[in-house]
């Protein structure tokens, strides 16, 4: 081996064996300090606030890390989270010369046996605290018996939330956590001061994107004698994403009323034909608007799709309303004057208007049944069936743009 090997082992040997000593020294250190630690605990009282003796409240900063956020349904009213709270607060009584370096204490009984922040979700509809595959729960005790605890939670938050303009809403959702039975003279909760909600980076949701979370402070007051309780709050604001409606609800309705339009440029005599158009538009619309509404919470106002379901609805409805009309005019029977003015267009070297009733004139032009209906698209019933399409054609259109136009931007803003 060459000489610069053997100095290359000889360092490599030696970081181990500095590697070994230091673990070493650093287990022993722990079992002394977890020996410090259990004689602490003989006298302590988990009972009391750490602050007891000083008759001030005990603050207690308070931290969320998002690690899930869904499952938000608006039949039910309320959202899903799983989280991590964590908590920090320094406990006098735990301070020791001899404790210099952080314990992670995950010691069932450990845990039980320091005092904790009686704190609780007051908005919560259900919660679950993580098992798997050991509980989740930490606590870490530093130097100066500051203590950090944390646990993780799943919970199901209520929300209230305003669907008025749904699909085009946003919800702010709010997340409460409070002190269950210390007062505010016992214990205060505070937001930590940098990033009190933190957000998993990679943190999605498939209705919704994300907003912003605005933190406050809050006391809630049960009773005159019981006493005020601290309070934290945090909003979340929630936009709800319009991809999935414009493809499933707004897009497909759109061209279901452009469909009803096909009828105007059909010939008035395809009476089958523009009956079964408009008809099946109808009901097409019908089973969409049913399907859409099974999927929103039944409410006592009028929401945004609502409005649009029943416009497209009514211009589905009109289109069929003026095939009927077009229809009776153009089978309406000309009156005996329109006949006679007719005839005498078309014979006017002849004398028609000696006569004075209609059987006279059928008889008349009795031979001629190619000239009778000729006269008879000429009528002025029929010019109105036929003028009634040409101004549908652009007034449906305009009608519905004009609609579009106000629909979005009061709904959007």
């Amino acid at each position: 081996m060459t000489p610069l090997g053997v100095v290359a082992l000889v360092v490599w040997v030696t970081s181990l064996l500095s590697v070994a000593a230091t673990a070493k020294q650093r287990a022993y250190f722990n079992v002394t300090e977890l020996r410090v630690l259990d004689m602490m605990l003989k006298n302590y009282d988990r009972r009391a606030t750490p602050t007891f003796d000083a008759d001030t409240p005990t603050e207690v900063t308070v931290e969320l890390y998002i690690r899930s956020f869904g499952s938000i349904n608006p039949s039910t009213m309320d959202y899903e989270v799983d989280l991590y709270l964590r908590q920090y607060w320094t406990d006098p009584r735990l301070r020791h010369k001899d404790i210099t370096t952080p314990l992670d204490l995950n010691d069932p009984n450990l845990v039980k046996a320091i005092w904790k922040p009686e704190v609780y979700f007051p908005n919560a509809k259900h919660g679950e605290f993580q098992f798997v595959t050991v509980p989740n729960v930490l606590i870490r005790l530093n130097p100066g018996g500051k203590i950090f605890y944390m646990l993780r939670l799943k919970l199901i938050f209520a929300c209230m939330m305003e669907v008025s303009k749904f699909p085009l809403d946003f919800q702010v959702c709010t997340m409460e956590i409070g002190s269950f039975s210390k007062t505010l003279s016992e214990l205060e909760l505070r937001w930590k001061a940098e990033k009190p909600v933190v957000l998993y980076e990679s943190l999605k949701m498939p209705q919704f994107e994300f907003g912003g979370v605005q933190t406050s402070m809050c006391e809630q007051e049960q009773s005159s004698s019981i006493g005020d309780y601290s309070c934290l709050q945090a909003a979340f604001t929630l936009r709800r994403s319009l991809g999935f409606h414009l493809v499933q609800s707004y897009l497909p309705t759109i061209l279901i009323v452009m469909i009803s339009w096909v009828s105007f440029w059909m010939d008035v005599d395809s009476v089958p034909g523009r009956v079964t158009l408009g008809i099946t538009t109808l009901l097409t619309m019908t089973t969409k608007s049913s399907g859409i509404q099974a999927e929103v919470p039944q409410v006592s106002y009028v929401k945004a799709i609502d409005i649009w379901m029943g416009v497209c609805t009514g211009f589905i409805f009109a289109a069929l309303l003026e095939f009927t009309l077009v229809n009776y005019l153009w089978r309406k029977r000309p009156t005996l004057q329109e006949f006679q003015n007719a005839i005498s267009r078309e014979h006017e070297h002849q004398d028609l208007h000696d006569e004075n009733n209609w059987t006279n004139v059928k008889s008349k032009t009795k031979h001629h049944p190619h000239l009778l209906f000729h006269e008879l698209q000429k009528t002025e019933s029929k010019k109105q069936a036929q003028k009634i399409d040409e101004i549908s054609r652009i007034i449906f259109p305009i009608g519905f743009l004009c609609f579009n136009v106000a629909y979005w931007p009061y709904y959007m803003l």
